[in-house]
């Protein structure tokens, strides 16, 4: 397994960038984009995202038992709360898309804690993040090639 060199043609990178952003400042809370993106690249298996994303987790104040208690949210009790396993739930939904569609009872979750704007910013986190996985597990990107 080697690394590609050259990560995207800038424009590109630029684009994924925009869309990354307006996506975490619209979703108004940084706490829960980065435990959007970490779980996203938790699923898909991407070191370069989850070096780069577990350090910004930690400067917005998510404590390391609920980064380490990510991957298994469902069963973490009350560590995370109603809204957070909405969004996560949301999350896991959209990146596996191996079942099917996104669930209904899923979706309908979500938006009764997210109004129609934080949500559209939500699911556009996810695809952000999932965009960015797929770069940098197809390019083979260590997490060597990140500085925190």
């Amino acid at each position: 397994m080697t690394a590609r060199t050259g990560l995207l043609d800038p424009e590109v990178a630029r684009a994924l960038l925009a869309l990354s952003s307006t996506a975490k400042k619209g979703l108004g809370d940084p706490a829960l984009a980065e435990l959007v993106v970490i779980r996203a690249s938790q699923l898909n298996r991407c070191a370069f995202c989850l070096d780069m994303h577990l350090p910004i987790a930690r400067e917005h104040g998510v404590s390391e038992r609920r980064l380490g208690l990510l991957a298994a949210w469902e069963e973490a009790g009350d560590v995370f709360d109603e809204r957070e396993r909405a969004a996560l739930a949301l999350t896991e939904a959209v990146t596996v898309l191996t079942d099917g569609f996104v669930p209904d009872e899923t979706y309908e979750r979500a938006a009764t804690h997210f109004d129609e704007t934080r949500l559209a910013h939500l699911i556009g986190l996810v695809v952000a993040i999932n965009n960015w996985n797929r770069v940098m597990v197809s390019r083979r990107i260590p997490p060597e090639g990140h500085t925190p």
